[in-house]
């Protein structure tokens, strides 16, 4: 579950909740069971404010009333609205990301689909992936070096139904459709079309092309490595990038089935969030050298520079909760990210060098499609993937949940829906003083640009 984002988490909210919860635990003994409901509602809205897990009003509501802990009314995404934050119209945002991209050194055609692929992901809700990564993870790089704005693609080898090919380091927002678009063309002609992909960069949201695999008609399967985050289940050390799997399946709704999600419980950038709340990071998301599971956030951080702190697979610590099953699928992305293209991996994907200055990224990618109507008809085939989600969202509802169930893909088309009604995305203050900045810093743009529309 998504919940509110690091700006908007209000600690007097959290205060406020936690006084609360206090009252209501000094009242269990003098009445009846609705205390515990009380407690149990005041729990949802805690952790919808943003509170951790771990806090001790939620433990509380474990073990003295039996209330569930973790759960959350709130949907997989929301709409977070930030002091300062401006709404702007996605045809302006996109245009300004391929001036960016220009003024870099992108020919045209690279800009052009670099920006269509990040302003996806905020069209999706997505934040993590779009605006917000075009600075630090792709105009940085370009400066310094380690990622070229422009780089032809190479086919190095290929049949009729694959293909290797090499980015040579150039965008991989680019490259990442380039071998997408050259699996779906064999799988149309053949039924089936794989593209693994070396020397390759950053390549945003792997949803964006599954997604192009069910706009024509085929199942899409896609994943990238990273830099070495998680430790393997028993181990210590940083080995695996969070690695997303990804798969997209056609159906007869507005929307295909997209599942789009790392293989490690959390990312590097949940702890970075605890920190700024001054919060304890949840046991069990993270495991030190001397194979502690650390709640020091701040600890966490420095360890994570150091290589002492590494990220938990999904299912956690040791094989309790299945912890080698988040682990053993991190290692299958791995595997198809480097295997096929002799590709870099572990220690050659830290991002920087021996004397700790920006070194490349050598990503390793892979795209699988698969043409439907090469095997049974097309319609058909949407109609019973359809039938099947419809059958999972009308199941029995969690009594402690949100009331609703949701299948992959849905929340992101709601939340597409309803920013396009609302004409663009909500830019955080932060990321306004990022196109500022970059307006400053690349050329041309004050001339393109003497005022935004925020300003």
């Amino acid at each position: 579950m998504k919940r509110k984002h690091d700006e908007s988490v209000d600690l007097n909210e959290l205060n406020e909740l936690r006084r609360r919860a206090g009252e209501l635990v000094a009242r269990a003994g003098l009445e009846n069971g609705g205390v515990k409901d009380a407690y149990k509602k005041l729990i949802h809205e805690f952790l919808d404010a943003g509170g951790p897990p771990d806090d001790l009003i939620v433990k509380i509501g474990c073990q003295f009333f039996g209330c569930p802990v973790g759960k959350s009314t709130q949907g997989p995404l929301q709409e977070v609205h930030v002091e300062g934050a401006k709404v702007l119209d996605f045809d302006y945002l996109e245009e300004f990301m391929v001036q960016c991209f220009l003024a870099s050194g992108c020919p045209e055609k690279e800009a052009r689909v670099s920006a269509g692929v990040l302003i996806e992901a905020d069209k999706r809700g997505i934040d993590s992936h779009g605006i917000g990564r075009l600075k630090t993870i792709y105009l940085d790089r370009i400066k310094n070096g380690i990622l070229k704005p422009y780089a032809p693609i190479d086919i190095v080898k290929e049949t009729e139904t694959t293909a290797l090919v090499d980015g040579n380091m150039g965008m991989g927002l680019y490259v990442g459709p380039f071998c997408m678009e050259l699996a779906i063309a064999k799988a149309k002609k053949s039924g089936l079309g794989f593209v693994a992909c070396r020397n390759s960069t950053h390549y945003g949201i792997a949803g964006y092309y599954t997604s192009m695999a069910c706009e024509k008609g085929c199942v899409g399967f896609a994943g990238t490595n990273a830099r070495p985050s998680i430790a393997p289940t028993f181990g210590v050390e940083p080995c695996m990038g969070t690695n997303p799997l990804c798969f997209g399946i056609p159906s007869d709704e507005a929307f295909p089935f997209v599942i789009d999600c790392a293989t490690s419980i959390c990312q590097r950038g949940k702890i970075e969030k605890y920190a700024r709340l001054g919060m304890s990071t949840p046991k069990g998301m993270v495991i030190d050298s001397n194979g502690e599971e650390r709640t020091d956030t701040e600890g966490i951080l420095k360890g994570m520079v150091k290589g002492e702190c590494a990220l938990t697979p999904l299912g956690g610590v040791g094989d309790e909760l299945g912890g080698y099953k988040g682990y053993s699928w991190s290692v299958v992305v791995e595997l198809l990210s480097i295997a096929f293209q002799n590709g870099d991996f572990g220690p050659q994907l830290t991002g920087v060098d021996a004397q700790g200055k920006p070194a490349p990224m050598s990503l390793g990618h892979f795209f699988l499609a698969i043409n439907v109507e090469a095997i049974c008809d097309l319609e058909v085939f949407k109609k019973k993937t359809g039938d099947f989600l419809r059958y999972l969202r009308n199941s029995a509802k969690d009594p402690n949940g949100p009331g609703r169930i949701w299948t992959a893909g849905e929340a992101e088309n709601e939340f597409r829906k309803k920013r396009m009604a609302a004409g663009g995305v909500m830019v955080p203050p932060a990321l306004l003083k990022d196109m500022q900045v970059l307006r400053e810093s690349l050329p041309g743009l004050k001339e393109k640009y003497p005022k935004f529309s925020f300003e």
